[in-house]
């Protein structure tokens, strides 16, 4: 079923939480097209990741890259602004996950050009629904540029 429109993606999620990781992996598990799923768990290792550094030399440059605020060792904000700074990187569509509802985080997180921000929902299928919803809108209606 995967077509030019739909091909499978190549995803960074970049999350700390064991839990969301899990349910994270189960909505993409769940969609019709089987995107590859890449995890790392903090803001470090998501910068080595796209920048290829280390043991993430052979690693591909995601087509989305789903970032959680609330990291250790360099927080979301940081890796954002990292990505959104490095002209090789910016073109990267980010979508915000987090738990963060205040306003600063959105304002914030828009200023540093994330292309969406969605509050991760407490609700076990909400969550799966959500990731689904960001998953098959980045599949099927975005057109993302061919690396």
């Amino acid at each position: 079923m995967t077509s030019d429109s739909t091909r499978a993606i190549d995803v960074l999620l970049v999350e700390d939480d064991p839990g969301d990781v899990l349910m994270t992996r189960e909505a993409f598990e769940d969609n019709k097209v089987a995107n590859n799923l890449y995890v790392v768990n903090d803001g470090v290792t998501a910068m080595e990741f796209l920048r290829k550094q280390g043991e993430h030399a052979d690693a591909p440059t995601p087509d989305l890259v789903l970032l959680d605020l609330n990291l250790p060792r360099m927080d979301g904000r940081e890796v954002l602004a990292a990505l959104k700074e490095d002209p090789e990187l910016r073109r990267i569509p980010v979508v915000v996950l987090t738990t963060s509802e205040a306003e600063e985080d959105v304002l914030r997180s828009y200023s540093l050009h994330a292309n969406a921000y969605v509050t991760k929902p407490v609700d076990f299928h909400r969550f799966i629904e959500v990731v689904r919803q960001i998953d098959e809108f980045f599949v099927t209606v975005v057109r993302l540029p061919q690396l």
